[in-house]
């Protein structure tokens, strides 16, 4: 345990330098803003092909009809997102941006007794460049702040989410409908 909450200490200090940076460095070492910024309707169409590109991998091994995977990604994207203005009502829904040019988005959800990572997704071009970790830990050090849990649902076959999460301190709590993995960081109970 002791091991674990130093892993974390370090992972929020790092990603609090990140974050006062403003700055995550990409791949090829060149530096890009990466800042967010709140979704109008004008990101639809930008929105829908984060949403296609996260579903890419597993889409492709279907064959489909000309236009039919289309409609499959609008449908499935639009009910994702009347499913998280139901449950949340007041989330958070932003781009992602990195040096003024739209990457990914993030839609957070907060309850009295949690905060909610309900989606977090960058284009391909974007990702592997420490912008999820950055973006995380901001969530972790506004969780932090507010003495809330931050949870999010992993897809139980994304083993790489999986340790990205853990990586970052979350740790599963439950299995979820078969499929998910219900995962959690918890910011350190304070003793009086």
């Amino acid at each position: 345990m002791k091991n674990q909450t130093a892993r974390l200490r370090q992972a929020v200090l790092t990603c609090l330098n990140f974050m006062e940076s403003d700055v995550a460095e990409n791949k090829s070492g060149t530096d890009g803003r990466v800042t967010l910024r709140a979704v109008t309707p004008e990101d639809d169409e930008f929105l829908l092909a984060v949403y296609a590109s996260s579903r890419e991998e597993e889409l492709a091994q279907v064959p489909w009809a000309e236009g039919q995977k289309e409609s499959f990604v609008r449908l499935q994207f639009d009910t994702q997102r009347a499913e998280y203005e139901a449950r949340f009502p007041e989330a958070r829904y932003e781009v992602i941006l990195i040096d003024g040019q739209p990457a990914g988005r993030l839609w957070v959800g907060e309850a009295a007794d949690e905060m909610r990572l309900l989606d977090i997704a960058l284009l391909p071009e974007f990702q592997n460049r420490g912008v999820g970790r950055l973006v995380v830990g901001g969530l972790i050090e506004e969780a932090a702040r507010k003495s809330l849990p931050l949870r999010h649902m992993v897809f139980i076959l994304n083993a790489g989410a999986k340790r990205f999460y853990e990586r970052m301190g979350f740790v599963v709590f439950e299995e979820f409908g078969g499929g998910y993995l219900h995962m959690e960081w918890r910011p350190e109970k304070r003793s009086s």
